[in-house]
């Protein structure tokens, strides 16, 4: 019988390969050098620094739409592209959201339904990290509806000319390329926009409380005209954005429970040192009940996100899985912060331990990329048969 080990008490990495765990320590060990000894100050100043020092370091690890085959992309697994997004998250959400966006959004879109002309021109240099991306398809009035957006696009002789707001696009202001979906007389079209092209800015959103390391902007699009090549031509229609999002929302099935352990080991660490009527409070049973109920929500996540990385690795891995998935491992990260807040005390509020931190941040990740009720009604319409989103 092998010895019990609180780290990885269902012995998930025997599940793993030795190229799935060098993946997963060469991350962990990045972000312990350059994320962690900085994020609670970027956080307490609610600003990303040094993004674009950063993102050139992702690429050079592969880090940089590392699913994806060609165009100097890794050709990476699922289960290895999983296991970056939990060492990343495991860091920050603003770390993990600055690499989704870039490979599971922008990269992704333009790899899956951009020319060849498209493809060459961007990938290499975002695959890099020369080039960060953004995706735009969330408005001021239009998030779980994405079909009525305003934005639109018109035809003018071979050109197009864009017009609309984006809103809460990750990464914005400090991208060199817009994927855009806007309407057009033939559906919703996306638009590979250079970001430097006139009538086209991006104004970043202060004042968060939420995802404070992390880039956020609104789009402005006023009569931004583009080349007829400046479409993707794969696609047409919601089907493009959504599978986009379906990618996207795999990586957060992942990094969710990379904040959960990160929280779940600040208390775990804090409940045999900190001392009270004598003892250590992990030593009173209500203490070890909650740290019992944690690490079987964080592992059960983990194995979760494992399966599901194994079917998308398979081909066989259906948006209403990645949706399962979502809404569980996103939902019980954020009880496993909350819970690993109350062992902590009112050390849970400082940022000199990463709990509320972690916990603040997954209150924007619980509701981005699909609400809590927009996931449930996915499952729920795929278990009845029943559409109840109208």
């Amino acid at each position: 019988m092998s010895s019990f080990d609180p780290v990885d008490p269902l012995g998930i990495d025997d599940l793993l390969d030795p190229e799935d765990l060098a993946v997963r320590d060469t991350v962990r060990n990045w972000a312990a050098d350059r994320v962690l000894p900085h994020i609670a100050e970027w956080y307490e100043k609610g600003e990303l620094p040094v993004v674009r020092e950063l993102a050139r370091e992702l690429g050079a690890l592969g880090a940089l739409g590392m699913s994806l085959s060609g165009y100097g992309c890794a050709d990476a697994t699922a289960v290895q592209y999983g296991l970056a997004c939990l060492e990343l998250e495991a860091a920050d959400s603003g770390i993990r959201s600055l690499v989704s966006v870039q490979g599971s959004l922008a990269m992704y879109a333009i790899h899956r339904f951009g020319s060849e002309e498209q493809k060459q021109e961007w990938l290499p240099r975002m695959a890099s990290g020369e080039v960060i991306g953004c995706f735009g398809l969330t408005e001021p009035d239009h998030g779980s509806d994405p079909a009525s957006m305003r934005a639109h696009a018109k035809r003018d002789g071979t050109d197009w000319v864009l017009n609309g707001r984006k809103m809460w696009i990750t990464n914005g202001s400090v991208a060199g390329v817009a994927v855009v979906w806007a309407q057009t007389e033939d559906g919703i079209r996306g638009f590979a926009v250079p970001t430097d092209t006139p009538g086209f800015s991006a104004p970043e959103i202060r004042h968060k409380w939420s995802l404070r390391a992390s880039v956020t902007s609104e789009l402005v699009l006023d009569d931004v005209r583009l080349p007829a090549g400046a479409v993707l031509p794969e696609v047409t229609g919601l089907r493009g954005p959504l599978s986009c999002l379906s990618h996207a929302r795999y990586g957060i099935v992942w990094g969710a429970m990379g904040a959960a352990r990160s929280s779940f080991e600040a208390a775990l660490d804090y409940a045999k040192s900190r001392e009270q009527f004598g003892r250590p409070i992990g030593g009173f049973q209500l203490t070890q009940a909650k740290l019992a109920d944690m690490a079987v929500e964080l592992h059960k996540g983990i194995l979760l996100a494992h399966h599901l990385g194994r079917r998308m690795d398979a081909g066989r891995l259906g948006p209403e899985q990645v949706s399962l998935g979502k809404l569980n491992n996103v939902r019980e990260a954020i009880e496993i912060c909350r819970t690993a807040r109350t062992i902590l005390g009112a050390n849970g509020i400082s940022l000199e331990y990463p709990v509320m931190r972690h916990a603040t941040n997954l209150e924007s990740v619980l509701t981005y990329e699909g609400t809590v009720e927009m996931h449930q009604l996915v499952l729920g319409k795929a278990l009845t048969g029943l559409d109840a989103f109208r």
